[in-house]
């Protein structure tokens, strides 16, 4: 029997994700089939089990059931703690399920690998302190920016962020507002402002000559986000892409132990 796999969202009809995971498969020789499943947040823990319960070996989660996968598995990747939130659940051979989160390395492996983007001793902002930045926040303080900031409109939940991180090093919590004046070498959006065709409330100036704007999400037409970077002198200002097939890449490794070439993939789908 064909192994299954799929990802599960809401919306879900734009993922890239079983274009990619196919090309792995071919590409690696694995035999596995996997798709895309429209799932609401209040029938996830149904569906899930369910999927499972069928036979299924391992999921994908996006906006917005990252928290509740994090909540629905029986163990936690060390990464998966620190974030908060799974985007990859892995059937162990007992039957209980493990939660990870690639996303946090598959954004470095795309900044950094990829783009030629360095971290080090940067000025970095996240935008938004959802799932989507919890998952990147550990990452990103790994690579030992100059400063990084952490911005939200309710700003109480970027503090909670401060906090909850401060072990792996210092984020500065901040409103919208409060940014004015400042600026950053690299800018990710990770609100879901994008998915919406809209920007989040920031305020023009913000990124310095010669800066990187990196918006997590991405869709046919150029993000608002990513237009914004451009109207703002962005030397680059892509979107998440490149991190999708990453992200992708670690999750595909933790379900089949083989470690796929990411750079035809991503050529393909850029």
């Amino acid at each position: 029997m064909t192994d299954r796999y799929a990802v599960f969202g809401f919306p879900i009809g734009h993922s890239l994700s079983p274009i990619i995971h196919r090309q792995f498969a071919d590409q690696t020789g694995q035999q596995l089939s996997y798709e895309a499943q429209e799932v609401k947040p209040d029938v996830f823990n149904e569906a899930l089990a369910d999927f499972f319960k069928a036979g299924g070996k391992g999921v994908n989660c996006t906006v917005p059931l990252k928290e509740l996968a994090y909540e629905a598995v029986d163990q936690l990747t060390q990464r998966a703690k620190f974030s908060g939130a799974v985007n990859t659940i892995k059937r162990l051979d007992d039957g209980s399920l493990l939660g990870d989160n690639t996303d946090g390395i598959g954004l470095l492996t795309d900044l950094c690998t990829n783009l030629g983007v360095e971290i080090d001793d940067q000025r970095v902002l996240v935008l938004g302190a959802g799932g989507a930045s919890r998952g990147i926040l550990g990452p990103l303080l790994e690579a030992k920016p100059r400063q990084l900031y952490l911005a939200n409109r309710t700003v109480s939940k970027a503090k909670a962020m401060e906090v909850l991180f401060s072990s792996l090093g210092r984020i500065q919590s901040s409103s919208y507002e409060d940014l004015a004046g400042k600026q950053f070498d690299l800018i990710i959006n990770a609100t879901s402002a994008s998915l919406s065709g809209s920007l989040p409330e920031i305020a023009n100036g913000l990124l310095s000559p010669n800066g990187v704007c990196y918006d997590l999400a991405y869709s046919e037409q150029p993000t608002a986000f990513v237009c914004w970077g451009m109207q703002e002198g962005a030397r680059l200002s892509v979107d998440g892409r490149g991190m999708l097939v990453e992200q992708a890449a670690h999750a595909f490794h933790l379900w089949r132990g083989v470690m796929p070439e990411t750079s035809a993939v991503l050529k393909g789908l850029k």
